[in-house]
């Protein structure tokens, strides 16, 4: 949805699901246009940084639901504090006027974490995950 928002709005295709799909990014996102990918000239509905959560977010989804490991409480909290370490990081430097970023590098730091959720999503759905 993230992608087929911005071609159906470059086409003046789907403006209910156009809208729908931008309205909710927004309540998760600040969808600053410059912290943004735009595809067909159109702005994503959420920033890089979403957008990498949410891309690295389902391949974790669907690593897990072929997986049949299991995670321990503390092997989650471990695993979700690491892989936050580069957004954690990143948006700090920024905000201390220490380090600018581009949309790829903020993409590359939601990767991770991403990825981590997504696995963990499953794994408690699944109840293979002790409580969180």
């Amino acid at each position: 949805m993230i992608l087929a928002a911005p071609l159906a709005l470059s086409r003046a295709q789907a403006p209910l699901f156009t809208l729908a799909v931008y309205q909710a990014g927004a309540l998760v996102c600040h969808q600053r246009p410059d912290r943004s990918f735009h595809l067909a000239g159109t702005q994503l509905p959420v920033c890089a940084r979403c957008f990498g959560l949410y891309l690295s977010g389902a391949v974790g989804l669907t690593v897990a639901a072929r997986s049949r490991r299991a995670l321990s409480a503390r092997a989650v909290r471990g695993l979700l504090a690491v892989t936050a370490v580069p957004i954690v990081t990143t948006v700090a430097l920024e905000w201390l006027a220490l380090l600018g970023t581009t949309n790829v590098q903020r993409l590359a730091t939601a990767l991770p974490l991403g990825f981590a959720a997504g696995l963990v999503i499953v794994r408690s759905l699944a109840g293979r995950a002790d409580a969180l």
